[in-house]
C-alpha cells in the first residue's frame, strides 16, 4: 500500500468524544495538524489535539466560515450519529471529500427510512406497529418503543401492557428530535448481533461480526450491552444466508466508501436488523483490528478526507472478520448508582497485554445516576485473547482485581457479567 505524504495538512474532526481519539492519533502519525470542535470545553480529544474549537457541530455556517478563513484541508467524522449529517453538509459547502451524502446519512440515522430501504432489498427488519395499532388494540405484547432516531438506549422502553405503552410513547417522543417514534415487536429472547462492513471503491469487506450480551432484565438493564464477542458464532450463517441482500442494499444506497454497521437479532436461522449507521459502531474495536492486521481504519478515513480516495492498492483481508483465529471482546462493567469514593486495581488491570484499550466513563468523586442506559457503564474494556476461555478468564480477573467502592464503603459493582453466557 503506497501512502501519499500529507505532512502539514489541516484536518477538522467533528466531535471530541473518546471514540475520536483514534482520529487525532492517526492524523498525528501522518504529520497532520488536528483541529477538534464541539460545544464541550473538556472533550477528551481537545486535550491532545493541536487546536480546540468551541463551535457546535450543528453550527454549519460557523464551521464553514472557520474552515475557509483557516484553510482547512479536510473534515472527518465516523463514530457518532449526530455528527454525520452536519459532516456531509459542511463538506458539500466547502467542496471537500466526504464518504457519504446527506441523503445517505439520513437513511442510516432515521430508523424508519432505514427499514424502508431494507425491505426494498429483501433485508429482514423487526416487525413493527403504528400508534393507530395501539389505539385500536391491534398489538401483540411485549413491544419495544423508541424514538425514530434514538441512540445510546435513550427514550427506549419495553412494554408488556397498554398502560405501560401510554407512558412509553410520551417518553420516546420527548427523546426524538422530530417527535417520531417506532413501535416494534420485542425480541428480547433472541440473540443480538452486530455486523460491520468497510467499503473501498465499491468493494464490500466484512470487517466485524459480534455477539452482544445484554444486562439482566430484572435489574432493568435489558437495553444495555454488557459484553460483546467477535467474531460472532453466526458469521458463517450471515455470509451464507443474508450477506447477499445486505450487499444489494449497500449498492442500492449508492454507498462506495467507508464504514457501515447494523445491529440486529438472530432468530430461527434469520437475521432481523433494527439499528444502522454509516459509521463505525462507536467502540474501540478498530484498535483490536489494527493489532491483528496492522491496518488502521481510522487512518484510512483521515486519508480519504484529505484526498478523496483511499491509499493506492488498499485492500482489507478477505478473512479479516475472523481475526486470525483470535477472539476479540468489548466488556462493559456496570455500576450501581452512587458516588465513587475509590477505584483500586484498574491501572494494573489495564496494563495486561491482552487489554487493548480501557476507556473509563467515571473516576473517583464522580456521581453515577440510576439511568439504566449506557451511562450505567463504568468503562469500555477491549481485549484480545487466543481463545474464548482466555477472554472469560480476563473478565473474571477484572472482578477479582478491580475494586470500586461507594461513599458507603460498599462495592458499586452491579449486575456482574456471568461469563458462562459466552458460547
Amino acid at each position: 500500500m503506497k501512502k501519499q505524504s500529507l505532512q502539514g495538512k489541516k484536518i477538522l474532526i467533528l466531535g471530541g468524544a473518546n471514540q475520536h481519539l483514534k482520529f487525532v492519533e492517526a492524523a498525528r502519525r501522518l504529520g497532520i495538524y488536528t483541529i477538534v470542535t464541539d460545544y464541550l470545553a473538556d472533550s477528551p480529544c481537545k486535550k491532545i489535539c493541536d487546536e480546540p474549537l468551541m463551535l457546535d457541530i450543528n453550527d454549519i455556517g460557523g464551521i464553514v466560515s472557520y474552515c475557509k478563513t483557516n484553510h482547512v484541508d479536510g473534515i472527518v467524522s465516523g463514530f457518532l450519529d449526530p455528527c454525520q449529517i452536519p459532516y456531509a453538509l459542511i463538506c458539500r459547502e466547502l467542496g471537500l471529500p466526504c464518504y457519504g451524502t446527506p441523503e445517505q446519512f439520513y437513511r442510516f440515522t432515521n430508523k424508519a427510512s432505514f427499514k424502508e430501504l431494507c425491505r426494498r432489498n429483501g433485508v429482514n427488519v423487526i416487525p413493527d406497529y403504528t400508534e393507530d395499532d395501539f389505539h385500536t388494540n391491534h398489538i401483540e405484547y411485549p413491544v419495544f418503543v423508541k424514538p425514530v432516531d434514538s441512540r445510546g438506549s435513550r427514550g427506549q422502553t419495553v412494554c408488556h401492557t397498554p398502560e405501560e405503552m401510554e407512558k412509553a410513547i410520551l417518553f420516546a417522543k420527548e427523546n426524538s428530535s422530530n417527535g417520531e417514534i417506532l413501535i416494534e415487536q420485542y425480541m428480547g429472547d433472541c440473540d443480538e448481533v452486530q455486523i460491520t462492513h468497510f467499503v473501498i471503491d465499491g468493494r464490500i469487506y466484512l470487517e466485524r461480526t459480534v455477539d452482544s450480551y445484554r444486562g439482566d432484565e430484572s435489574k432493568n438493564l435489558q437495553k444495555v450491552v454488557s459484553c460483546s464477542i467477535s467474531p460472532s458464532k453466526y458469521t458463517h450463517e450471515y455470509l451464507a444466508n443474508s450477506s447477499a441482500s445486505v450487499y444489494r442494499m449497500i449498492k442500492d444506497l449508492g454507498f462506495r466508501n467507508g464504514p457501515i454497521f447494523m445491529q440486529g437479532f438472530y432468530k430461527e436461522g434469520q437475521f432481523y436488523f433494527f439499528d444502522p449507521g454509516l459509521r463505525f459502531p462507536g467502540v474501540e474495536f478498530e484498535r483490536i483490528y489494527k493489532r491483528i492486521w496492522d491496518i488502521d481504519l481510522a487512518e484510512l478515513l483521515i486519508v480519504f478526507s484529505l484526498t478523496g480516495r483511499f491509499p493506492e492498492g488498499m485492500e482489507l483481508p478477505s478473512e479479516g472478520v475472523n481475526l486470525g483465529g483470535s477472539i476479540g471482546a468489548v466488556f462493559f462493567p456496570v455500576l450501581r448508582g452512587g458516588v465513587i469514593r475509590s477505584v483500586r486495581g484498574l491501572e494494573e488491570y489495564r496494563s495486561l497485554p491482552q487489554v487493548i484499550s480501557c476507556m473509563t466513563r467515571y473516576g473517583e468523586g464522580d456521581k453515577v445516576a440510576w439511568t439504566c442506559d449506557v451511562n450505567q457503564r463504568f468503562a469500555e474494556i477491549d481485549m484480545l485473547g487466543h481463545s474464548l476461555s482466555e477472554v472469560k478468564e480476563l473478565i473474571n480477573q477484572y472482578y477479582r482485581e478491580v475494586e470500586i467502592l461507594g461513599e458507603d464503603g460498599e462495592s458499586m459493582c452491579f449486575d456482574r457479567f456471568q461469563t458462562e453466557r459466552l458460547t
